[in-house]
């Protein structure tokens, strides 16, 4: 399909397509966070007093060695943003799009700093003056720390830049610096002049930031229940990123000093204190919207909800659906990935998931009540051990096995009686299509495990494909004509899910595999298509 005669982004794909490009930094942020877990938790003085042989010198070079590793997407992380961004978010000519990103962001800053020089803030030294303006050193430059936010807007403005320049042709006598040469080019201009402007918006847009956290934090114990289940109701609509974002990476998040450093987000928070060496325990504040408020629901209930759908299919059928809720079982208890479970009954019946995003986000408030401290993204039994377990009894996670326990009871008696009394058609409940999404058609498998072939053709084939990519669980697509895309067959085709967002718009719910079906769904197409066409048609 020609470029030209590509369907219009909407602002909800836009949306969606943003959200989707924070998943690369914040899936390096998770395993970052564990290694700084393991290295600062079995450093402590704690854990080599009742384990004394970790306190060898050999053992402590590795456990300091993770901990800095591990510190690097702290200490990096704006700058991440702005390169995975428009990397993510571009069509073609990825590369160039993410050199262009932080190219953005470096010149922002330093026209930042060009402004502040000018105006006469700068040079100083004055911690009162330096926190009166908030300026930090931000890749080694002074400048107005415009956090998360201010990286995201780079990525948003450079994507921009991309799509419209990176195919522009000049003059002959320019021509060398047209086509993708061009983007880094606009992009030093464009940014150089939003630098300048930095410093008279930025208290406005920090002051939006700041009152939606007073919201937030204005809230008490509900607070975490908002975030909780807000993150959850947004969760099928792909825009839940957004949301996560906003409380890990601003001030709505909560800002705390830490070693000396002002640090905003309650994920930042948590990290800074977890390489601070003169911070002793985590502070509340943040953790209370990290990965302890998920533990209730992921490690309790929605296995809760699967054994309930086992107990309540039809006995010829449970072992047809066994192997599709083990794994959905396990994908969300050690990975932290719920969507495999949750798109068992979303669709069937929106209600349970309504109470699911309350039990959810219920969760968060009763850990923070009860004063737990576990922190880091996913709320997994990797969190639990790594940011709980290892870091001693000051984290409270005794108490984890407890409520999660009372979440798997409650879960299975809602889920159980629900389904039973409303006859719901959760997985193995109908006799026509049971096993349908736990069993792939016969057919070619690949290494993914599915019958990407067959997936390929419920679409509508190659030729009906736009624009395709991924997040943790689902395909994303643009289609020409989404009346040729076949639910049926795709869920014949192990998809847990079809949520069909616009005339266009398309989104299918495989699991934890995805990225490899996406993988062979590119190799099908591109197979299957004439090079021009392709270029012109797709982007990874």
């Amino acid at each position: 399909m020609p470029a030209s005669q590509k369907p219009k982004v909407t602002l909800w794909e836009f949306f969606q397509s943003l959200g989707k490009t924070f998943m690369l930094p914040v899936a390096l942020l998770s395993f970052c966070g564990i290694m700084l877990g393991i290295g600062s938790s079995l450093s402590s003085r704690d854990v080599i007093s009742l384990l004394p042989f970790l306190g060898h010198p050999a053992c402590q070079l590795l456990f300091t060695w993770m901990s800095k590793v591990g510190s690097f997407a702290f200490s990096f992380l704006p700058v991440m943003f702005a390169i995975a961004i428009p990397l993510g978010m571009a069509r073609d000519n990825k590369g160039v799009a993410a050199f262009s990103g932080f190219v953005g962001f470096a010149v922002l800053n330093l026209a930042t700093n060009f402004y502040l020089t000018a105006s006469g803030v700068l040079p100083s030294s004055d911690p009162l003056v330096l926190k009166a303006h908030n300026i930090q050193n931000v890749l080694g430059i002074q400048s107005i720390d415009t956090g998360i936010l201010g990286a995201v807007l780079v990525g948003i403005i450079v994507y921009l830049l991309h799509e419209r320049f990176n195919t522009i042709r000049l003059p002959d006598a320019l021509a060398f610096f047209g086509g993708t040469r061009f983007v880094p080019i606009i992009t030093t201009l464009t940014l150089g002049v939003c630098g300048l402007v930095v410093p008279l918006i930025w208290p406005w847009f920090a002051a939006g930031i700041n009152g939606l956290g007073w919201v937030i934090n204005g809230a008490g114990a509900f607070g975490p229940m908002i975030f909780g289940s807000g993150e959850r109701l947004l969760l099928p609509f792909g825009l839940h990123h957004i949301l996560v974002a906003l409380i890990r990476f601003t001030d709505a998040g909560g800002t705390l000093d830490v070693c000396g450093h002002s640090v905003s987000g309650a994920l930042t928070i948590f990290q800074a204190q977890l390489s601070c060496p003169t911070t002793h325990g985590f502070a509340e504040s943040a953790t209370r919207f990290l990965s302890q408020g998920k533990m209730p629901a992921f490690l309790g209930g929605l296995p809760g909800a699967a054994l309930a759908m086992y107990h309540c299919a039809k006995p010829e059928n449970r072992h047809k659906i066994k192997g599709l809720l083990i794994s959905g079982v396990v994908a969300c208890v050690v990975g932290g990935t719920t969507e495999p479970i949750e798109f068992l009954f979303l669709f069937v019946a929106p209600f349970l998931y309504l109470i699911h995003a309350i039990l959810t986000g219920l969760g968060f408030t009763v850990m923070a009540l009860l004063g737990v401290t576990i922190g880091n993204t996913d709320g997994n039994i990797i969190d639990f051990v790594v940011f709980g377990i290892l870091h001693g009894t000051a984290t409270k996670w005794y108490l984890v096995p407890l409520v999660a326990a009372i979440w798997f009871a409650a879960y299975y008696a809602i889920f159980r009686f629900a389904i039973l009394r409303f006859n719901i058609k959760t997985p193995g409940r109908d006799s026509d299509n049971a096993g349908s999404a736990a069993h792939a058609s016969s057919g070619t498998v690949g290494q993914s495990g599915y019958n990407v072939p067959a997936i390929l053709s419920a679409l509508g084939g190659a030729g009906n494909i736009v624009s395709l990519d991924n997040c943790i669980t689902r395909l994303r697509l643009s289609v020409a004509d989404i009346s040729k895309v076949d639910d049926a067959a795709l869920k014949e085709n192990r998809a847990i899910g079809v949520v069909r967002l616009n005339a266009h718009g398309l989104q299918v719910v495989i699991g934890p595999q995805v990225q490899s079906v996406k993988d062979e769904l590119d190799s099908l197409i591109a197979a299957s298509r004439p090079a021009a066409e392709l270029s012109g048609a797709t982007h990874v």
